[in-house]
């Protein structure tokens, strides 16, 4: 795969990311997905033009940590549910009457114990979440900034800022903003690299 190529990929790939995370967009996830794949397969191309394994392991490890994350999170939620669900009396074998129990129920006289585990189970959920998006931003942070030393465009470095400081801010939604935004900033960046110029051959030294 050439430079071009690898350059319009990874523009298109970043832009594909913004517009995924527009909920107006029938198939949001299919197309940050699509982005994704996209802007992985151009830093794979990129590492191997520029001859730094980094800015694509870093990448592949920061995507594959926010997988790994997200699928703890869902986990800790799931068992936080089943947990709660057992202790309040209910049993999946009648999950068909759930509607009418929950109706019926004196929620009052729901024990504290029982809402204290829930809750800590979801507040784990969440600390868990928050350390590898952190984990993920860095690994992505260095991929980016590896980039932004081999090409020379500053605003990938100013994107894995964003990344990192939009991932501390999770917790609020000007985080999830800052992420959102440096996407756009990255498809931005990808279109201003240029190729290597090959260094011009040394003249011969003029006889004396």
């Amino acid at each position: 795969m050439n430079f071009e190529t690898s350059k319009t990929l990874g523009g298109v790939g970043a832009i594909l990311m913004f517009i995924g995370v527009i909920p107006f967009f029938a198939y949001s996830m299919v197309i940050s997905l699509i982005g994704l794949i996209l802007l992985l397969i151009a830093m794979y191309s990129l590492a191997n033009y520029y001859q730094e394994s980094g800015i694509f392991n870093n990448a592949l490890y920061g995507v594959i940590t926010a997988i790994v994350g997200g699928i703890a999170t869902v986990a800790v939620v799931f068992i936080a549910l089943v947990d709660f669900l057992s202790a309040l009396g209910f049993s999946f074998a009648d999950m068909a009457y759930w509607s009418t129990e929950f109706t019926q129920m004196d929620w009052t006289a729901v024990g504290f114990s029982i809402i204290g585990d829930f809750v800590a189970y979801i507040l784990l959920a969440l600390v868990v979440l928050f350390v590898f998006v952190i984990i993920t931003a860095i690994l992505l942070r260095k991929s980016l900034g590896l980039l932004s030393t081999k090409t020379g465009v500053g605003l990938f470095g100013t994107t894995g800022l964003l990344i990192l400081i939009g991932a501390v801010l999770t917790i609020i939604v000007v985080g999830l903003l800052l992420i959102w935004i440096a996407t756009l900033i990255l498809a931005i960046a990808f279109f201003q690299m240029k190729p290597q110029q090959s260094q011009p051959a040394m003249s011969a030294a003029a006889p004396a």
